[in-house]
């Protein structure tokens, strides 16, 4: 309910916002074209994005910006003039402005998209670490740090990103990174009590590996990462594929019940659906298998002996749903994690809304750690399914740490 006093509040909030100096940004991308990260997530703060039902405006000025690749279709310099920045040459000249100290409030980088090379493991090498490394260099070099968000992973490696996340400790500056579906709306708007009991877990994502089952991963460990007294890592991982998915799933090696509440939570069912319209359970036996060419199951044991599973389904669905067994709740407790279409994209905006809350406040809103522990267990996965699908123990994944206390989700 809106009440006067909120009302007032806001306001006086909005005015305050409106009379501070703008700060200072510097973004630090991959690439700079139509429908990337780079263009989605830098113009929301050059021309803004809508948020409860309002155009919002960041109190924040671009600057500078590096891009590392200018393919055709490059918007860079269209941008800089339009917008009066600089596209500079290196990283460290776009956080000082082409000065020689350190003249920005804050750092978005963008380690997406761009033509980069794979690894045996099948993992697109995007510098995410190595643009990261040369903005703290400059922090180092000049005695002052900034805040920074890392979109998505932050990177391929565990190692790399354990030492990004000890640089931004070691410098003290906050730090933010991962993927909009944590923070996209749900449909239904739920969220898992803090200090719940899970019995059990599963996940249903789409895409191909391994932009979009790191997507998959992080909105799974939003949801879970609320039980009990707190996260503390991950035991163990396995990544299995084609027709053992169906044979695990015959085992009971992840529930049926679960899969089919996840799945009916789902806005975009394939098949019959696509084809003439009518309405489909997608979890009536043999209906997957019909669906689905190349199923793949990522199994995840955590150290306090929760067990999820993430299925992705491409061909079956179109979107990204959870389920889990939560004690004291007699259903499946379900959500489906909702993507806006393009080219608005909004939740993009949900995403960059977090990011300006921390340039403005100094303070991350959720810990940088869950992205940190989602980039290892989507590496080891990956190494699992390298090893001819073994199940792999993980200490190296013993990551603690604290769900926030307030929900970061879209719901307005």
């Amino acid at each position: 309910m809106l009440t006067r006093r909120h009302f007032l509040q806001t306001s006086a909030a909005v005015a305050a916002a409106q009379t501070a100096q703008p700060k200072k940004l510097a973004i630090i991308t991959t690439i700079y074209r139509y429908l990337s990260h780079g263009q989605h997530m830098g113009d929301r703060f050059l021309v803004g994005y809508p948020l409860e039902g309002a155009w919002h405006k960041p109190n924040i000025q671009v600057v500078s910006l590096y891009v590392d690749q200018k393919p055709e279709g490059d918007l860079s310099g269209e941008r800089a003039r339009e917008f009066g920045f600089r596209v500079y040459p290196t990283i460290a000249e776009a956080l000082r402005c082409g000065g020689c100290r350190l003249a920005v409030d804050a750092v978005l980088i963008i380690g997406e998209h761009g033509d980069y090379p794979r690894n045996e493991l099948g993992q697109i090498l995007y510098p995410r670490y190595e643009l990261f490394d040369q903005c703290a260099k400059v922090f180092e070099q000049d005695g002052r740090s900034v805040p920074v968000f890392n979109d998505k992973h932050l990177s391929y490696s565990f190692e790399k990103a354990k030492a990004m996340i000890e640089a931004s400790r070691r410098l003290r500056f906050p730090m933010l990174a991962g993927s909009s579906l944590p923070v996209t709306w749900r449909l239904p708007s739920i969220e898992l009590p803090l200090g719940c009991r899970i019995g059990e877990a599963l996940m249903v994502g789409v895409g191909g590996s391994d932009p979009m089952d790191f997507h998959a991963l992080e909105a799974m460990q939003c949801m879970v990462e609320r039980r009990g007294r707190g996260e503390n890592g991950v035991k163990s991982v396995q990544l299995i594929e084609g027709e053992d998915v169906w044979k695990a799933g015959e085992q009971g090696r992840y529930s049926k019940e679960l899969l089919s509440s996840a799945l009916s939570r789902s806005d975009t069912p394939l098949g019959l659906t696509v084809e003439d319209g009518r309405t489909q359970d997608l979890a009536t036996p043999g209906v997957l298998q019909k669906l689905v060419e190349k199923p793949a199951a990522y199994f995840i044991e955590y150290r306090d002996g929760l067990r999820a599973t993430l299925l992705m389904l491409n061909g079956a669905v179109r979107d990204f749903n959870f389920a889990a067994r939560v004690q004291g709740v007699k259903e499946p407790v379900s959500t489906q994690f909702f993507l806006t279409p393009e080219p608005n994209v909004t939740y993009s905006a949900c995403l960059m809304h977090k990011v300006e809350g921390m340039y403005e406040s100094g303070v991350a809103p959720y810990p940088v750690d869950r992205t940190l522990l989602v980039s290892g267990v989507l590496e080891s996965c990956l190494k699992s399914k390298a090893q001819g699908h073994a199940r792999l123990e993980t200490p190296h994944l013993s990551v603690s740490y604290k769900a926030p206390a307030k929900p970061q989700f879209a719901q307005s």
